[in-house]
């Protein structure tokens, strides 16, 4: 019986021309070998399975072939290639640097460099898996890696290139290998079906590219498991599901459907088919975004080509991302992202699947697209559409009149606004004014109000209402004197304030002067005149401080501020200094300073007093441990010690 011979090594690229998706690469090389422009050290870097190794020993062996092809390629009948092929060839060596990383293995290689090849023109050293070497081994590479003798070149292998040492990246020809393309993979994995004699659907040949992640070794042992799967010699996509435990993007589509339909018991009855399967519920959920982001793709012309699928699958994005809205789309990858970030510190991972999907099953609902009709863009015109109809006001309802459009609709200036006025393309909470107890909306309420009405996510501008002039005109910014009363002696009154007045107004800020009215919704903020500081002495302001901390002892009982209050006052001129003795009763005064300051200043009938504090530095008594400090302590007070021990020559016991 023969021996089985897995696809990646019996179909393994020989020449150039049959490496898959590396032509970048492969084209270099062969110019390099035309012209014998050959560097002395060449470094492969890539994923997994792209063909890094596989070059390496298409190039080994293209250098040292005797009889090039027009194309540059090996000729596969000389004694050089002849040797190749049948692995016995004396000057390509391979080293694994997984396996042989250390200083000693590097020496020996740098052993075997020495000795030119008994046949052919170059020794070729393929060093797999290169990021491996420690870093003593690394650089006991180094000078043999940047002068190797005129025969000997270099090709390192690695998949982790941002391992290498840069001493080592700066002597090698570095090339990127790019993940292979999906209609690569398939092409090629077509070709071989047909030279095996196998019939595969070509849906089950992208799936399984789709599945290998660019990798073609991966696409190759992915086709072997599901030929040998296949008794009759037929690989379909059915099976290639079942045997690489893929979901259907039948159940993408789906679940959206009824999602997009509001229809949660069945969405969560699908969630729960899908996780009986034995399929991961956090592969569902990137899966769910990633279905979600290829209809946002489908959604322009232009980026479809994103789409990497099939032309059955293509036609069903198509269809669906015409019926799913992008508020829905947006709204899902956002909370998608959410609970993708979220899965893993999730105590119960189902229920936080499932809460995602609640929130997206009520979409429906807050954004409430089914009242939407087919977006129109003016003509010549790049601003968003009118999507609805304008809700009729207050006004309109009780007067059987209809109200002006957001085009018609006046400022409080009386400037329109242009047709071309830019509106929200879709709500957030609804189309719809809420209404209170008395059935009063929220929009009336605003216009009765004088407020500018701001409803979130409905297309309509409302300004301020038209406030009418009274009969005593006067301007926003006249000050308005409202006489006060004066504070009582004992009582607590704020700083005073510049006599300035404050109208507080909803209108516009590109709106006209606005003219108050009696009907108009003006707050009038007046204070008392400036009145001249009044000077005091330091028993009347020790009097107004005893008032103040009796009166804060009444409402509070703090032994520490009380503590604070009662320290001693210097005062200097208007500016009050106290000591403190560290920094909580800081704090404690830092508190109190406001009540304080504003009682001081009504009191004394002066608005320049300022109270500052110093903290007092205590000195911290040193604590007597070791002999030398004993000894010292003693020296000081006793200083012919210092003599008595330079007579006797002693030593501080340690």
């Amino acid at each position: 019986m023969e021996n089985f011979v897995v696809s990646a090594r019996k179909y393994r690229p020989a020449t150039f021309d049959t490496v898959v998706g590396q032509e970048h690469i492969t084209t270099t090389l062969k110019n390099a070998i035309k012209t014998n422009h050959l560097a002395s050290a060449f470094l492969f870097c890539g994923p997994r399975g792209v063909g890094k190794t596989t070059c390496a020993r298409i190039l080994a062996k293209t250098i040292n072939c005797q009889n090039l092809t027009a194309e540059g390629e090996a000729c596969d009948a000389c004694e050089s290639c002849v040797s190749f092929n049948q692995n016995a060839s004396f000057n390509i060596h391979e080293l694994d640097a997984a396996s042989n990383n250390s200083v000693e293995d590097i020496r020996n290689l740098i052993d075997q460099v020495r000795y030119p090849p008994q046949s052919g023109k170059y020794k070729i050293y393929i060093i797999d898996e290169v990021h491996m070497l420690s870093s003593a081994a690394f650089n006991a590479f180094l000078k043999t890696l940047e002068e190797p003798p005129s025969y000997a070149i270099f090709i390192l292998a690695t998949t982790e290139k941002h391992k290498i040492l840069p001493t080592i990246l700066s002597r090698c020809q570095i090339f990127d290998f790019n993940r292979i393309q999906p209609q690569h993979i398939a092409s090629h994995l077509a070709g071989i079906a047909d030279k095996e004699g196998i019939t595969a659907e070509t849906e089950a040949l992208d799936l399984i590219a789709q599945k290998a992640d660019g990798g073609l070794r991966d696409a190759l042992s992915m086709f072997d498991l599901n030929v040998t799967f296949a008794a009759d010699r037929i690989i379909r996509y059915k099976e290639v599901l079942d045997n690489l435990h893929i979901l259907d993007y039948d159940y993408y589509f789906k679940l959206t459907d009824l999602l997009l339909a509001g229809n949660l018991p069945q969405s969560l009855l699908t969630v729960d088919e899908i996780l009986r399967k034995g399929f991961d519920g956090h592969q569902f959920v990137v899966g769910l975004c990633r279905h979600f982001r290829d209809l946002m793709v489908c959604k322009d012309a232009a980026t479809v080509q994103l789409l990497q699928v099939t032309e059955n699958v293509r036609r069903q994005y198509l269809d669906q991302a015409v019926r799913a809205p992008m508020s829905f789309l947006l709204s899902a990858l956002s909370l998608g992202g959410q609970c993708d970030m979220n899965y893993k510190q999730a105590k119960d991972q189902r229920l936080h699947t499932e809460l995602w999907l609640m929130k997206l099953a009520n979409l429906r609902n807050l954004l409430n697209w089914d009242t939407l009709p087919d977006a129109v863009l003016p003509p010549g015109g790049n601003s968003a559409p009118e999507r609805f109809p304008a809700e009729p006001s207050g006004d309109e309802k009780k007067n059987g009149k209809p109200a002006p459009g957001p085009s018609q609709q006046s400022t409080s200036n009386g400037s329109q606004l242009s047709e071309s006025h830019p509106i929200t393309s879709e709500p957030v909470n609804g189309y719809h004014a809420s209404n209170d107890a008395n059935g009063v909306s929220s929009t009336e309420k605003a216009h009765q109000n004088g407020d500018v009405a701001i409803l979130t996510g409905v297309n309509r501008v409302s300004t301020a209402p038209e406030i009418k002039p009274s009969v005593a005109p006067t301007t926003a910014t006249t000050p308005v004197a409202v006489k006060p009363e004066a504070p009582t002696r004992g009582q607590t009154a704020p700083p005073p304030r510049p006599a300035t007045s404050r109208l507080r107004s909803t209108v516009a800020l590109t709106a006209g002067p606005v003219v108050p009215s009696a009907d108009a919704d003006v707050e009038v903020i007046s204070t008392a005149p400036i009145r001249p500081d009044k000077p005091f002495t330091f028993d009347e302001l020790m009097d107004v401080w005893r008032a103040f901390s009796k009166i804060r002892l009444q409402q509070y009982d703090s032994a520490t501020e009380q503590l604070v209050l009662n320290r001693e006052l210097v005062l200097d001129e208007t500016v009050i200094h106290l000591t403190l003795d560290n920094t909580l009763q800081v704090g404690y005064l830092t508190d109190v300073k406001p009540d304080l300051l504003g009682y001081l200043r009504t009191e004394l009938q002066n608005s320049k007093i300022q109270l500052e504090h110093t903290v007092a530095v205590q000195e911290t008594k040193k604590m007597i441990y070791s002999s030398q400090d004993k000894f010292n302590f003693l020296a000081d007070k006793n200083p012919a010690l210092h003599e008595l021990r330079k007579v006797l020559n002693l030593e501080v016991d340690y």
